[in-house]
């Protein structure tokens, strides 16, 4: 690339030195060179930053194929890894090309471990103990299914009450589980905790309102 480079760049002068021979004003030339080559210096600039950015990827292991990636604009699964241009396909199927250059931070679901979160609400009148005892073994059937337990590295926790709300309870619950398995447990895990609660008879939230009639002009609730 670089000896195409300097190849042009003689041929233009070289143009240009017998242009001037000719007679024929040539500050217009230079002046539009002088253009020309900074914009070329900047494009060459952001694709050595892409480049050196893709070479610490590389060598740090940051990412790979098949890993799930958030990148700040895209979160899918890498499909190649280059040494300017990482290609990311998200959930949607849409393929995204994305400059190296231009990644500044990336989270990596599929290194090590993650995470299984389930948001559990009920409702604020139901039994706070016995909701979350119910999740808490539902969840642990989950997770003897052996079709479950290959994805997990450890025993479902609830973290207890998250938050609350007028209307609602919401409990956290978590489970260690394999590299982008998370979201297969997940579905799981609310499924199962979804049909205890059903045969527990435990009630799962919902929105309340006051009703305002209006009777002789005087409003009523």
């Amino acid at each position: 690339m670089l000896k195409s480079t300097v190849s042009i760049v003689l041929l233009v002068w070289a143009v240009l030195a017998i242009l001037s021979v000719l007679g024929v004003n040539i500050a217009p030339f230079i002046a539009s060179a002088g253009v020309v080559g900074l914009a070329i210096g900047f494009g060459a600039q952001n694709l050595v930053r892409d480049f050196v950015t893709g070479v610490f990827m590389l060598l740090e292991d940051q990412y790979g194929v098949g890993d799930t990636v958030d990148v700040g604009d895209v979160v899918g699964e890498v499909q190649s890894v280059g040494l300017r241009i990482t290609t990311i396909r998200d959930i949607d199927g849409t393929l995204w090309y994305v400059r190296n250059g231009e990644i500044a931070r990336v989270g990596n679901m599929s290194q090590d471990y993650a995470v299984a979160r389930v948001e559990v609400p009920v409702a604020l009148t139901a039994d706070v103990d016995q909701a979350e005892q119910v999740a808490l073994d539902a969840a642990n059937q989950v997770v003897a299914d052996p079709h479950i337990a290959r994805k997990v590295l450890g025993e479902p926790e609830m973290l207890g009450v998250q938050e609350f709300s007028a209307d609602q309870v919401t409990l956290r619950m978590t489970v260690k589980t394999r590299p982008n398995a998370q979201w297969s447990v997940q579905r799981r895990l609310r499924r199962e905790i979804l049909r205890a609660y059903d045969e527990n008879g435990i009630d799962l939230p919902y929105p309340q309102g006051r009703i305002h009639a209006v009777v002789g002009g005087r409003e009523a609730e």
